[in-house]
C-alpha cells in the first residue's frame, strides 16, 4: 500500500469557532493506481491535497506513507518527506520568470544536495521525459502555458518520487494543451508512477483508473456512496524520522487540536483556503535554513 488515511478530520479555528473542513476521510491508495479526486469549489478538496502533500497537518486520525505513520512529524521532517516522496504539480506552475527550464526542473535537487553536474544531467533526462529536450535553456516567459506545465511536471518528477500529486494541473491551459498534459500521466503511470489528481472537471477525471467525490468534507465513491472506513491496525508503525529510516514501535499519532494562528494555505488553525497552496514554492522543500550553498 503507498498511502492510507484513517479517519482524517480537519478543523480549522475561525475567531471562536471552529469550522469543520473533513470529516472523517479514509483512504487507500496502492501503488502505481492512478487516482482521480473531484469536487466543487469549499468542498474540502484542497485541504485533502495539503494534508496528502504534506503540507498541512490533521486535526485527528491517521496517515500512513508506505506503512509509516507521519500525521504527527514535526515540520522539518514534513519537508524531508515533501522533498523526497512527493512531487507537487499545481495549476498555476510556479516556475521561477528569471531561470532556465533546466534550473528550474533542478530546484529541488538543488534543496537535496546534488551536485550540479549531476543535477543538471539529471534535470536534462527529466525534461526529454516530458518532450522539451530542446527546451531546456528556455525561460517561462519563452514558452506556452503548456510547455510551462510540463516543465513543472519534469519538476516533480526528477527526484523520483514515490507519489505524483496534482492539482488542477488543466486548469490553466487551453483544450489542447491539457490533453497533452494527461498524456503525459498517463505514460507516466504506465511506467510505475503512482498519481493522485485532484480536479472537479468530470472529462479530465476520465483518465485516471478509479474516480472518487469530496463533497462537504466527505469522501464518496463512483456512485455517492461514502467511502467505508478502513479497519483498524492494532500498532501501526510510527516514524518520526519519516519514510526511509527505521521504524519505532508506537501507537497511532492524533494531532492535537491547533489554536488559533493567523497565516495562509498549508499553517495549522488558518481560514479555509480554495485553491493553488503554495505561494512560496520554497516551503516545499525546506523550513527553516534553505539548501546548501
Amino acid at each position: 500500500m503507498m498511502l492510507e488515511l484513517r479517519d482524517i478530520c480537519k478543523t480549522y479555528i475561525q475567531g471562536r469557532m471552529e469550522v469543520p473542513v473533513l470529516r472523517g476521510i479514509s483512504l487507500s491508495v496502492e501503488e502505481g493506481e492512478y487516482l482521480a479526486i473531484m469536487g466543487p469549489s469549499g468542498s474540502g478538496k484542497t485541504t485533502l491535497m495539503n494534508i496528502i502533500g504534506c503540507l498541512d497537518s490533521p486535526t485527528s486520525g491517521e496517515y500512513l506513507l508506505e506503512g509509516e505513520n507521519i500525521a504527527g512529524l514535526a515540520d522539518g521532517k514534513m519537508s524531508d518527506v515533501r522533498l523526497h516522496s512527493i512531487g507537487f504539480v499545481f495549476q498555476s506552475f510556479y516556475l521561477l520568470s528569471r531561470q532556465s527550464a533546466l534550473d528550474n526542473v533542478a530546484l529541488p535537487l538543488l534543496y537535496a544536495g546534488v551536485r550540479r553536474r549531476e543535477r543538471q544531467d539529471m534535470a536534462r533526462q527529466a525534461l526529454e521525459r516530458v518532450g522539451l529536450g530542446d527546451r531546456t535553456e528556455f525561460k517561462p516567459t519563452q514558452l506556452s502555458g503548456g510547455q510551462c506545465q510540463r516543465v513543472a511536471i519534469a519538476r516533480a518528477i526528477v527526484n523520483s518520487p514515490k507519489i505524483l500529486l496534482a492539482d488542477e494541473p488543466t486548469g490553466a491551459l487551453d483544450t489542447r494543451s491539457g490533453q497533452q498534459i494527461m498524456e503525459i500521466f498517463q505514460r507516466l503511470n504506465d511506467e510505475g508512477v503512482t498519481i493522485v489528481m485532484i480536479t472537479h472537471e468530470p472529462e479530465i477525471a476520465a483518465h485516471a483508473k478509479r474516480t472518487l467525490h469530496i463533497r462537504d468534507g466527505s469522501l464518496l465513491d463512483a456512485n455517492g456512496n461514502p467511502v467505508s472506513p478502513l479497519p483498524e491496525m492494532e500498532d501501526p508503525p510510527q516514524n518520526p524520522q519519516g519514510p526511509g529510516a527505521p521504524a519505532q514501535k508506537g501507537g497511532a499519532v492524533e494531532a492535537a487540536p491547533q489554536a488559533e494562528r493567523p497565516g495562509g494555505p498549508g499553517q495549522p488553525g488558518a481560514a479555509p483556503y480554495e485553491g493553488t497552496v503554495v505561494d512560496d514554492l520554497e516551503l516545499l522543500y525546506w523550513e527553516d535554513d534553505g539548501p546548501d550553498a
